[in-house]
């Protein structure tokens, strides 16, 4: 339950009275997030949702995070707009914690999704790449390789907890990747959580996106190898290259890969599943039960990362023959 935060009606109340949303009528909590205390709030007004940011969230982030959702909506991209009080500004506290009121979108995330949800998906990151190319503000990516192994290093005395060996596997693919991780692909602000839950339809069609709050700079691939680990995957663990495919292609019907960014995809790849292995392996062996965070086992990912280092080329994801890239 992502609640970690309560808070009383006469708080959100007081609250309110700084924004022209009208009169609340009813709030409940959210059981969707992970970092943060969400609420869905309805007002005589509209719809809306309520975010008090806990402490694994920088405060000196929130304006990047913010402003990035409002530079996207007036592109024209479909995803939340912070909501401003009475002074103008988009951030507030609220139980002792930064809140901001943000406009509901309306949707569903898919459960199971197909290949028209990841053709859908590639499209909306690919326009979501494009749109934020002359967004002003950065934030550097703090879960990039170099962040990997003093993450790992958490975790690495109990790995072999999780399974025999564990500890001398992970070590070899830190190196790997530490030592042939490429420079100087395109880079710009990328979302770098569009996980099924983050994704909104209206049945098969595209609603919004949601929840921008690990968005960063880093090479807009990265986040192409992201959305492979997070869409394209089956329960059994096994890749699915018709997902694999409908995704690259959607991304590339709005932004075509270079020929160099192809060429790095399979290490991207492996390094994506790596680092949502290593986060989720340290909330598993080191952060205590009952702290604010919602565990998630890791051997989903340690599996995609495994299929990851057998792969050669990108078009076992399913890009087209890579002499056609350009």
């Amino acid at each position: 339950m992502a609640v970690y935060t309560d808070i009383s009606e006469a708080e959100l109340r007081k609250f309110l009275t700084t924004y022209d949303v009208g009169e609340l009528t009813s709030y409940k909590g959210i059981a969707e997030g992970v970092e943060n205390s969400n609420f869905l709030l309805h007002t005589s007004k509209s719809a809306y949702i309520l975010t008090l940011y806990e402490k694994r969230v920088d405060r000196d982030d929130l304006p990047f995070f913010l402003g990035l959702m409002e530079h996207l909506a007036r592109k024209g991209m479909s995803c939340p707009l912070p909501v401003h009080n009475s002074e103008g500004q988009a951030l507030g506290v609220l139980a002792g914690r930064p809140a901001a009121l943000i406009t509901f979108l309306e949707g569903m995330w898919p459960r199971r999704p197909n290949a028209n949800h990841c053709s859908e998906v590639g499209k909306v990151i690919a326009q979501m790449h494009l749109a934020g190319q002359d967004f002003s503000l950065t934030r550097k990516n703090a879960l990039s390789v170099g962040n990997w192994r003093p993450l790992w290093e958490l975790s690495a005395t109990r790995a072999n907890e999780v399974e025999a060996d564990l500890d001398t596997e992970i070590e070899a693919d830190l190196a790997l990747l530490e030592a042939g991780w490429p420079t100087g692909l395109p880079s710009g602000v990328i979302h770098a959580d569009a996980f099924p839950d983050n994704v909104f339809f209206l049945g098969e069609q595209f609603s919004g996106l949601i929840d921008f709050y690990f968005a960063c700079n880093d090479f807009l691939v990265y986040d192409v190898a992201i959305l492979l680990n997070a869409w394209c995957f089956e329960k059994d663990g096994s890749f699915n290259v018709t997902k694999g495919m409908a995704l690259l292609a959607g991304y590339q019907s709005v932004r075509p890969l270079s020929a160099e960014e192809a060429e790095a995809l399979p290490m991207l790849a492996h390094g994506s599943a790596l680092r949502f292995f290593l986060t989720r392996l340290h909330d598993w062996l080191v952060v205590s039960d009952g702290a604010m965070v919602v565990k998630k086992d890791p051997m989903e990912y340690l599996r995609y990362v495994r299929f990851h280092r057998n792969v050669v080329s990108a078009t076992e994801y399913g890009l087209r023959r890579m002499d056609d890239i350009t």
